[in-house]
């Protein structure tokens, strides 16, 4: 994932801080999925290099911590809702993208349609042409699978 630009992205609607965060929870996951590295100090690192919003990075944390903590969880669900693609040969864009968007569906913090199309948002600024459908089926079908509600 290119990170060689030295300012955040900038949101185009509101809710720029959770965009902005995610961008930055997707980067630091790419580098921890790739090199295994600490991914407090790519956090740090990104943070460091590149101007967040303050409210950009606790989000993101809260994501990264939420993600790596739930991983087994997450990754097994992949597999079961994308049986033709082993998670370990996604695209890694992808792979993350997925997390990030599967524990924020799971966390129930964000409306499920908001959790999509930020996710498809994500596919396709930083995947591959197919990415943003293939984003987009995985999370309608994890939508799907969920029980509903109860009611209230």
């Amino acid at each position: 994932m290119p990170a060689n630009s030295t300012e955040a992205p900038r949101a185009k609607q509101q809710g720029g801080a959770q965009r902005r965060g995610r961008v930055l929870a997707l980067r630091v996951l790419y580098e921890w999925d790739v090199t295994r590295h600490d991914w407090r100090t790519s956090l740090e690192r990104q943070c460091a290099s590149t101007r967040w919003s303050a409210q950009s990075a606790p989000f993101a944390e809260r994501r990264l911590e939420g993600v790596l903590s739930r991983l087994p969880e997450i990754d097994e669900a992949i597999a079961r809702l994308a049986p033709a693609w082993p998670v370990e040969q996604l695209a890694v864009v992808d792979r993350n993208v997925l997390r990030l968007a599967l524990y924020e569906l799971w966390s129930g913090d964000t409306p499920e349609r908001v959790v999509i199309n930020e996710a498809v948002e994500l596919a396709k600024t930083y995947g591959s042409e197919a990415s943003p459908r293939f984003i987009n089926g995985v999370l309608g079908s994890a939508v799907e699978a969920q029980p509903a509600a109860p009611d209230t």
